[in-house]
């Protein structure tokens, strides 16, 4: 079984990334898809534009935020047949799902590699 990592989409890819997967709804600003190299887009797994909204505008604690998008990833097949696909990604190999959000501390990828890892019986 891979490792499931994460890495911001400005950093340069790598042979150790594995598959790389987007988890952002919006595409990165100033790159271009050679350099993003990915393998998957996979907006399914992305906070819903409102969410993603009130968190970037300050009207949601990161808490909230984490819970309310916790709460949209349970409620969505979308999201449960996307976690099965990066498990059948895992079997093959290392995945690391890639962002561009500039907060490293507090960010949606946080919340979903989580959630990733609950709902596939991962080891953290």
């Amino acid at each position: 079984m891979g490792q499931l990592q994460t890495k911001r989409v400005y950093d340069p890819a790598e042979a150790g990334d594995g598959r790389r997967v987007l988890v952002d709804r919006l595409w990165p600003r100033g790159i271009k898809k050679e350099r993003a190299q990915l393998d998957w887009w996979a907006k399914e797994l992305t906070p819903s534009a409102e969410l993603r909204k009130l968190y970037h505008a300050g009207e949601m604690p990161f808490e909230g935020f984490a819970a309310a998008y916790l709460d949209e990833l349970e409620a969505s097949d979308a999201a449960k047949a996307a976690a099965a696909k990066i498990r059948d990604y895992l079997t093959e190999g290392d995945v690391t799902l890639v962002y561009a959000t500039k907060n490293t501390a507090q960010n949606h990828v946080q919340v979903l590699e989580r959630w990733l890892r609950h709902h596939m019986r991962l080891d953290a």
